[in-house]
């Protein structure tokens, strides 16, 4: 397989910017491809990725004990870990890929006009795909197969965290490609720490047509301040939970409970407790309770603090915080209006939920919470590309152009207008 590494020394701007040349390149090449030739390599790439599975992991581990070296949190070693099944759930994600219908190509809302031409849309790849990203090196997988398979080339720009982690699995995902016959530099992984790198990618107008930055707000501040083209962000996940005054307690309390300690680390976990003062007390007292053997901290108002003295009381910074850690935040109001209000203000539009029994507002807060996913009765857990069928995601996306929420194949695809005609001239 071929080892991507970069030359001592190495001009850092000139090694980006040939890397975007041979990606263009490799554009052309797929747009050519078919479904079949793109599943072949979706499924060479899956068996590439199981094969280096011992290598894999041994690079990880390298990644993790130098993380541990440099002090990383709990959650963050968390998220650079790449165990037997994670590694199994990439391999899963490309297989469910592959099985999904090829976007690219697909002609929609077809009408014909009163003279004669029939007017339409097509769906197109977006082009050469910036992404820069942290801590997870699963999600290098994600974006390979999302973008192989939607058309796309893709540039990956992975945290120092995890350098030797991302190597060896994009040296196993070209040598994949390779053995198929489709273009290796569809996928690329810029080979150096260098921060340098991340500003030269960014200056590439022309060559790369989309960046998508999935990590930390000052990681994604410094993207959108740099890029000179446009930037599909994926903001903080400070994810909330309204109990209704109409709600199942008991569903609120498993609800809550998996939301913030099945996996901390995340940015679909809850952050966020909201109750409706009518049930604080029955809900908190047993809740709070669960959450504090599990571990949690509460950091509280003062009505929580009242009613759990273990609790904290919360600071300004704590009802906007994405703590990917075992600490939630818990506010109560007194009413459902309120508890709207509160969410659009303090929240990072990421995911939301509501656990009530009352039809009417589960439909209202659907309508007024300006989230990506709102959720009825159900944990923040399922705000993911995977759990909504799209095979995995290469981001949540927190913005409202072009695409909102989990992105699969069609969220990297653009449209184009189509017209057949029969030769029609205008008069």
């Amino acid at each position: 397989m071929t080892t991507m590494t970069a030359p001592a020394g190495a001009d850092v701007a000139a090694l980006v910017r040939e890397m975007a040349q041979r990606a263009r390149a490799a554009t052309a090449q797929l747009v050519r491809m078919t479904p079949g030739a793109k599943n072949i390599a979706l499924e060479r790439m899956a068996k590439a990725l199981e094969t280096a599975a011992p290598r894999i992991q041994a690079e990880n581990q390298r990644d993790l004990a130098a993380g541990r070296e440099k002090g990383l949190s709990a959650a963050m070693l968390d998220r650079l870990e790449l165990n037997v099944m994670r590694i199994a759930a990439m391999v899963q994600g490309i297989n469910e890929v592959r099985a999904l219908p090829d976007p690219v190509g697909e002609i929609f809302d077809v009408q014909t006009r009163p003279n004669g031409l029939r007017v339409g849309r097509m769906r197109s790849p977006l082009g050469v795909v910036g992404f820069i990203y942290e801590s997870r090196p699963n999600v290098t997988a994600d974006a390979a197969c999302l973008c192989l398979k939607s058309g796309n080339a893709v540039i990956l720009r992975g945290g120092s965290e995890a350098i030797h982690s991302n190597l060896a699995m994009v040296d196993a995902i070209r040598g994949a490609l390779r053995e198929a016959g489709a273009p290796e530099d569809a996928v690329q992984l810029i080979p150096t720490t260098d921060r340098a790198a991340v500003s030269a990618l960014l200056a590439l107008e022309g060559l790369v047509d989309v960046v998508i930055p999935r990590g930390g707000r000052s990681l994604i501040e410094r993207v959108v301040a740099e890029a000179r083209m446009p930037v599909i962000k994926h903001y903080d996940g400070n994810c909330h939970i309204y109990v209704d005054e109409g709600a199942d307690l008991d569903m609120a309390q498993r609800i809550a409970v998996n939301a913030k300690t099945q996996r901390t680390g995340v940015c679909n976990a809850v952050e966020s407790l909201v109750v409706h003062s009518a049930v604080a007390g029955a809900f908190l007292e047993a809740t709070l309770d669960v959450l504090i053997d599990k571990g949690v901290e509460i950091r509280g108002d003062e009505t929580v603090c009242a009613l759990e003295p273990r609790a904290v009381p919360a600071k300004a910074g704590d009802w906007t915080a994405e703590y990917l850690d075992k600490i939630i935040s818990v506010k109560v109001v007194d009413s459902f209006d309120q508890a709207v209000a509160w969410i659009n203000t303090h929240g990072s539009h990421h995911t939301d939920a509501i656990v009530t029994r009352d039809h009417g507002r589960a439909m209202r807060f659907l309508s007024e919470i300006d989230s990506a996913c709102v959720f009825v009765n159900a944990s923040t857990r399922f705000s993911d590309g995977g759990e909504f069928g799209l095979g995995c995601e290469i981001g949540i996306s927190t913005e409202k152009l072009h695409a909102r929420g989990p992105m699969g194949l069609r969220e990297l695809t653009s449209v184009k207008w189509v017209v057949f005609g029969t030769g029609q001239t205008r008069g």
